[in-house]
């Protein structure tokens, strides 16, 4: 087993990128406080070709030194948009057919492993401010909630960890399990 070189792995341009299919998924970031956080969904983002992502309330946006150090140019493919409502981002979702989820652990939320896809719809994913999660307002206004389980003492992940896990989860059952 050797291990691939960069001028192997096929990578897109950014004018590629901008060109490619996107994966039908929107990430909405709502009161994301860390910059490296921020910077890390942009890379996910880019990672599976995702839509596009909406940083909302005090979301820092780029340029951003910070957010650059960890999205490594991903900001440069990403489209993004900012709006200090997330309430607002996600009613004009709604309104465009986008089915909203919140990423959050509510009452009769659905494990991410019991999350079925439906063909031909866009989802959005709602991430929540890392000590206060998504608001109970906009949990209301979404049309459901995925909870990633968790076994141990913590029951909460760092928000780029969660955003990595549940795009991958939605993007293999996109790709190969429908």
């Amino acid at each position: 087993m050797r291990k691939l070189e960069n001028s192997e792995l096929d990578r897109k341009s950014i004018e590629d990128f901008k060109q490619s299919e996107k994966t039908p998924i929107i990430i909405v970031l709502d009161d994301i406080r860390s910059l490296h956080n921020i910077g890390s969904v942009f890379r996910t983002a880019d990672a599976f070709l995702i839509e596009k992502i909406y940083l909302c309330g005090i979301t820092a946006t780029p340029p951003n030194k910070e957010i650059h150090k960890t999205a490594l140019g991903a900001t440069e493919t990403v489209t993004w948009e900012h709006n200090n409502n997330v309430l607002e981002v996600i009613q004009n979702l709604k309104d465009d057919n986008v089915t909203v989820f919140a990423i959050e652990q509510v009452e009769s939320a659905i494990f991410l492993q019991d999350f079925k896809i439906e063909k031909n719809k866009k989802y959005a994913l709602v991430f929540g401010n890392e000590v206060f999660g998504v608001s109970q307002k906009a949990i209301e206004l979404c049309d459901g909630c995925i909870e990633i389980p968790q076994l141990g003492t913590k029951h909460s992940l760092n928000i780029s960890v969660s955003a990595g896990i549940v795009v991958w989860d939605l993007f293999q059952k996109m790709k190969w399990n429908v």
